[in-house]
């Protein structure tokens, strides 16, 4: 906690307020204390819903506010999500954080400093302008609490808490918003940090595709799900043709680019349902759950055109693409192993016909 909120916590106790003091409830009260310990341990764990129920329900309570809402930021496009809240009326899915003028939850985050309003026809540090408050007429009372959740001075999120139920935010308030929005925010950066350490044992860190271990898992539960519920699967494997020339000419990081390039564009071509795994340096996989030849043919069809339609450019050379693929189907009892050999086979039939085409798996004739 920071400077402030040690101070408020001080005011708290020197009012009486003590939190560990539940022998000042003789009516058999619960003391804050006894509130805010569960509440801590709600908190402190990797179930971002657990978190979001007691940041609308519980936390909104121990304030006095009638209303909540927590959004989740998404660094990557700048965006704040709405997770969950307890309004029963409309307000922002989401907020850009690059819009302007901002909004008061927008000046929140780029401060990262907790903004109380209360007053919010005039507040002036900052002036919040009408045109920035596109709900205000929902709300009973003029004041609010933008609390923005920082996990390792990064900004993880927004608790909003409004409609005060009585008077304006005390320093007891204050002190509480303080705590929990470190505690909140610590938890939220835990899951984030947990779900990236997730993704990259599962993924290929160039790509973002899956990578060699997960698509074999993915291939057995596949496979099991057409033993159960009956029916077939395709695979198609991929070659980036003439890389290692690539390489030479424009080196390894032209190389690179190439692959996330193509990796973009295999991955453009398939349904949301397929899984496109980079196999291994230049070979990619994809796995056609429920897809019989005549469909797994027409998608290989698409990624030849969709990597060989537009060049790509590096330094400003422009590089040509092109891959060979090739496919199969197979039945449920058809072991991995054996899947990904015959479609690879195929896949070497395409390279030595001259590249930047398509072969068929066809099983040998006894």
């Amino acid at each position: 906690m920071n400077i402030a909120g040690v101070h408020r916590f001080k005011i708290m106790r020197q009012s009486g307020k003590n939190f560990d003091d539940s022998k000042k409830n003789p009516n058999g009260s619960i003391s804050l204390l006894e509130q805010i310990t569960p509440l801590a341990r709600q908190i402190n764990c990797l179930d971002l819903d657990k978190i979001a129920e007691v940041c609308t329900r519980n936390i909104l309570e121990l304030v006095g506010v009638r209303l909540a809402s927590l959004y989740i930021l998404d660094e990557t496009n700048n965006i704040l999500h709405l997770n969950k809240h307890n309004h029963p009326f409309l307000i922002n899915k989401i907020v850009s954080l690059n819009q302007n003028p901002p909004s008061p939850m927008v000046m929140a985050v780029r401060s990262k400093e907790i903004m109380l309003v209360g007053d919010i026809d005039t507040h002036t540090k900052p002036i919040i302008r009408k045109s920035q408050r596109a709900f205000a007429e929902n709300y009973k009372t003029k004041n609010c609490a933008i609390v923005p959740l920082i996990c390792q001075n990064r900004i993880v999120g927004v608790l909003n808490l409004s409609d005060k139920i009585q008077g304006s935010f005390s320093d007891e308030n204050i002190a509480l918003i303080e705590l929990f929005s470190q505690l909140v925010g610590a938890s939220i950066g835990n899951i984030k940090l947990f779900d990236k350490i997730q993704r990259q044992a599962t993924t290929d860190g160039l790509t973002g595709l899956v990578n060699h271990k997960t698509f074999y898992e993915i291939l057995e539960k596949e496979l099991n799900r057409s033993r159960r519920y009956g029916g077939q699967l395709s695979l198609i494997m991929i070659d980036v043709d003439n890389l290692k020339k690539i390489n030479d000419t424009h080196g390894h990081r032209a190389g690179d680019k190439v692959i996330r390039e193509i990796s973009r564009r295999i991955k453009d071509s398939i349904r949301q349902i397929d899984t496109a795994a980079r196999y291994g340096g230049d070979e990619f996989a994809v796995i056609l759950p429920n897809t019989g030849l005549p469909d797994a043919t027409v998608v290989a069809q698409r990624m030849v055109n969709a990597v060989a339609q537009t060049p790509t450019t590096w330094r400003k050379e422009q590089i040509l693409l092109s891959i060979s693929v090739g496919l199969g189907q197979y039945d449920a009892d058809t072991n991995p192993e054996d899947i990904t050999s015959r479609s690879d086979q195929a896949l070497y039939t395409a390279k030595q016909a001259g590249k930047n085409t398509i072969k068929i798996f066809e099983p040998s004739k006894k």
